[in-house]
C-alpha cells in the first residue's frame, strides 16, 4: 500500500514539473546591466576628468561640458549600432568575416596617407568623418577576431598540419602589425596578437605549439622595444619614474597617476575632488581615467571596476563555452575572443595606471573617452548577446 502511495506521489510530481517548464531568459540581462553600469560610470568620470580642461589654453575653445556631450553622443550612436548588430545572425558574421578583415586592412592603409589620416602627438591613427574621428585600429581588433575564428573553423586540421594551417593566419596578423607599427600603435598590435593567439589556442592548437608561438611573439615585441629609442626610454621611465629625468619626461604620466591613486587612499577624496586632473595628469579622460577614479573613489572604486570587468570577462567566456558545447564553434570562438579582447585590454590599462606595467596608449574599454573604441566595444558585446540568444533558442528546441 505504501509502495502504491509513493508511486502515485512520484507521478503527481512529474506531472507538476511537466506543466512548469524551466524559463530561459531570451537575452543575458545581467551582462547588459553590467555593460550599462560601466558606460554610465565612465560617462560620469569622463565629465569629472575633463570639466577643468577648458581652463588650459590648449583647450580654451571648448566648453566645460564639451567632452561630456560628445561622449554621451558617442554612447548613443554606438548603442544604435549595437542594436543593429544584434539583429545580424551569427552565420552572417561568419560569411562576411574575411571581407571585414580586408576592409580593416584598407582603412589601416588609408590612415597612413597624407590628407586622409589625422596625426596627434606624432601618431597618425585617425580618419576624420566630420562629427567624429574614426580609429581603424579598433575596427582591426574586431575584424581580426572574426577572421581568426572563421579561419580556425575552416582549418580544423590544425592539430595534424600545424605550420601549414597556422602560417597564413600568422602572416595576416603580421600584415596588420606592420600597418599598426607604421602609425605607430604598438598597444593595438599587442591586443590583436593576444586575441589571435587566444583563438588559436581555443581553436585546437596544442600547448607545445602555443607556447612556441607565444615565445616568438615575446621575442618580437622585445626586439621592437630594443630597436626603438623612445620605447626604450618608456621602459626605463617605468622602472624608475621618480628620477629627476623621468619625472619630467617619459615617466611624467606614470608618476602623476601614482600620485592620484595615492591621494585616493581607501575611500577617495570624493567625486569631483581630484587635483591631478587639473592639468597635472595628461590624458586623464582617456588612458588614465582609472587614476582619476582611484583619486576620487579610492581603493573601493578601483576594486569595483576590476570586479566588474572580471565578471564581464568570465560571463562572456561562459557564453562562448556554451556555444561550443552546442557545436557552434565559430560562435564560441568569437565570444571567447571578445572576452579575451575586453579582459586583456582592461588588464593592460589598469596595470599601466597602477604602475604595474609600462605606459601604453590603451583606453579602458567602455569607460574611457573615445568614439571608435565605444562603438566597436558595444558592437562586439552585441554580437556576444546575439550568440547567447541563439544558444538559448537552440536549447529551447528551435533553430538559431
Amino acid at each position: 500500500m505504501s509502495m502504491a502511495a509513493a508511486l502515485s506521489g512520484f507521478l503527481r510530481r512529474d506531472r507538476v514539473l511537466a506543466k512548469a517548464p524551466v524559463r530561459i531568459q531570451p537575452i543575458d540581462q545581467a551582462l547588459i546591466w553590467v555593460t550599462v553600469g560601466l558606460l554610465a560610470f565612465g560617462l560620469v568620470m569622463v565629465y569629472s576628468a575633463s570639466v577643468a580642461m577648458p581652463d588650459n589654453p590648449k583647450f580654451a575653445r571648448y566648453a566645460h561640458m564639451h567632452f561630456l556631450i560628445r561622449h554621451a553622443g558617442f554612447i548613443a550612436f554606438s548603442f544604435i549600432a549595437a542594436l543593429l548588430a544584434f539583429q545580424v545572425p551569427v552565420a552572417t558574421w561568419e560569411k562576411i568575416a574575411p571581407w571585414l578583415f580586408i576592409a580593416s586592412l584598407l582603412m589601416l592603409i588609408l590612415v597612413l596617407l597624407p590628407h586622409i589620416g589625422k596625426g596627434v602627438n606624432g601618431a597618425r591613427r585617425w580618419i576624420g568623418f566630420g562629427f567624429m574621428s574614426f580609429q581603424p585600429s579598433e575596427l582591426a581588433k574586431f575584424a581580426t577576431l572574426l577572421y581568426a575564428a572563421d579561419y580556425m573553423v575552416r582549418k580544423m586540421e590544425v592539430k595534424e598540419r600545424f605550420f601549414r594551417a597556422v602560417l597564413p593566419m600568422a602572416a595576416a596578423v603580421a600584415i596588420v602589425g606592420l600597418l599598426l607599427l607604421a602609425e605607430p600603435d604598438m598597444g593595438a598590435f599587442m591586443v590583436i596578437s593576444v586575441i589571435a593567439m587566444g583563438i588559436l589556442f581555443l581553436g585546437g592548437v596544442n600547448a607545445r605549439m602555443f607556447f612556441l608561438i607565444a615565445a616568438v611573439m615575446v621575442i618580437a615585441f622585445m626586439l621592437m622595444i630594443a630597436m626603438s629609442e623612445w620605447r626604450r626610454e618608456r621602459i626605463f621611465a617605468y622602472l624608475d619614474p621618480w628620477s629627476e629625468k623621468n619625472a619630467v619626461g617619459k615617466g611624467y604620466q606614470l608618476s602623476h597617476s601614482l600620485i592620484a591613486i595615492g591621494r585616493g587612499e581607501i575611500f577617495g577624496v570624493g567625486l569631483g575632488g581630484s587635483v591631478e586632473k587639473l592639468h597635472w595628469l595628461p590624458e586623464a579622460h582617456t588612458d588614465f581615467l582609472l587614476a582619476v577614479i582611484g583619486e576620487e573613489f579610492g581603493l573601493v572604486g578601483v576594486l569595483i571596476v576590476i570586479v566588474a570587468f572580471l565578471w564581464m570577462t568570465r560571463r562572456i567566456m561562459h557564453i562562448g563555452r556554451q556555444a561550443i558545447a552546442l557545436d557552434r564553434v565559430f560562435a564560441g570562438l568569437v565570444a571567447q575572443g571578445v572576452g579575451i579582447w575586453i579582459g586583456f585590454q582592461a588588464f593592460i590599462n589598469m596595470g599601466v595606471n597602477l604602475g604595474a606595467l609600462p605606459t601604453k596608449g590603451l583606453t579602458l574599454p567602455l569607460m574611457s573617452y573615445g568614439g571608435s573604441a565605444i562603438l566597436l566595444n558595444l558592437i562586439a558585446i552585441a554580437v556576444v548577446l546575439r550568440i547567447d540568444y541563439e544558444n538559448k533558442v537552440l536549447m529551447r528546441g528551435g533553430r538559431a
